[in-house]
């Protein structure tokens, strides 16, 4: 199981050191990856979401995923609180970078490929869910806590979010077991291909930009990535293992919940004036470490599965 786990995220890391290349040679630049941010966020990884909708309805599969939504909700509960206990530093613009990192993971970039690899079409069911909730907290929790101001609270950006919005239309289709035609259901998965290759260059060009000797030298930013990759998931996975979940729904979620630190972490920090190299090194660091935490945790959770 470690082996088969261990060389899908090499495939992936591979995608990652491509994107590294490309930066370094100066095929990419910004604008690029911006506009292919853009694309993956608004087209690629909500056809992802609607396709893994496209199925027979059933009353069991809807108590599944409720459950895989109570699941990502007291998920974010936990990891909210717990970030509040263990991190702490003398300086707010350290302090909240450090809790956001650890509390949101980058569940769309590198878990629903992970998902669709491993698990396939439920995986990515289950891990919509988890996408769902994050938006919901990243949009209100986590620009509070980054800004420390509730009057950036966005209602607006809360439900019209295009992973929202892919989730709607997916429960849609679901519940009524609406027959998706061939001519719009072959360019979905054409777009849903895209879902692997593209978010691992975007990473990768973000790595070959950052300082990882910074972070290794910053004591506080290594024990939020332990928290980030080992820690909080194990927390997380021993609590579902005691509420008896099990099987596919297990293992999704403790692949949504290990991976590493949110890309969102740099872009909120930028954008409310915190302290953005940390962020920069928690992102790259994780994003770096989750090579080995991954394997190891989602292993473990196949094996109680």
């Amino acid at each position: 199981m470690f082996i088969n786990v261990l060389t899908q995220v090499i495939i992936i890391f591979i995608l990652v050191i491509l994107g590294v290349i490309l930066a370094r040679a100066k095929i990419l630049n910004d604008n690029a990856v911006k506009s292919m941010t853009d694309l993956v966020l608004l087209l690629v990884t909500p056809s992802v979401i609607i396709k893994s909708f496209i199925r027979e309805f059933d009353a069991s599969t809807l108590k599944s995923l409720l459950i895989s939504f109570l699941i990502a909700f007291l998920t974010h509960i936990g990891f909210i609180i717990l970030s509040r206990f263990t991190l702490k530093d003398n300086l707010k613009s350290k302090e909240t970078v450090l809790q956001f990192s650890v509390i949101f993971s980058n569940c769309g970039f590198m878990s629903i490929p992970l998902q669709q690899a491993l698990l396939g079409e439920d995986g990515v069911f289950f891990g919509s869910s988890y996408i769902a909730i994050f938006n919901m907290f990243v949009w209100s929790y986590g620009i509070i806590l980054m800004s420390g101001d509730k009057s950036y609270l966005s209602p607006k950006k809360l439900i019209l979010n295009p992973a929202v919005i892919a989730i709607v239309t997916g429960l849609f289709i679901f519940f009524f077991s609406i027959p998706i035609p061939k001519i719009i259901s072959e360019p979905l998965t054409y777009m849903a291909s895209l879902n692997t290759p593209l978010p691992m260059i975007i990473i990768g060009y973000h790595l070959a930009s950052s300082n990882i000797l910074d972070g290794i030298k910053n004591l506080k930013c290594i024990f939020a990535i332990i928290l980030r990759l080992f820690i909080f998931p194990l927390v997380a996975l021993g609590v579902m293992y005691l509420c008896s979940v099990r099987g596919t729904m297990l293992i999704s979620s403790v692949i949504s919940c290990s991976a590493p630190a949110a890309a969102l972490t740099t872009m909120f920090a930028s954008k409310y004036e915190r302290d953005t190299s940390l962020s920069v090194s928690l992102v790259s660091l994780s994003t770096v470490f989750s090579i080995i935490s991954m394997p190891v945790l989602i292993t473990l959770a196949q094996y109680i599965a």
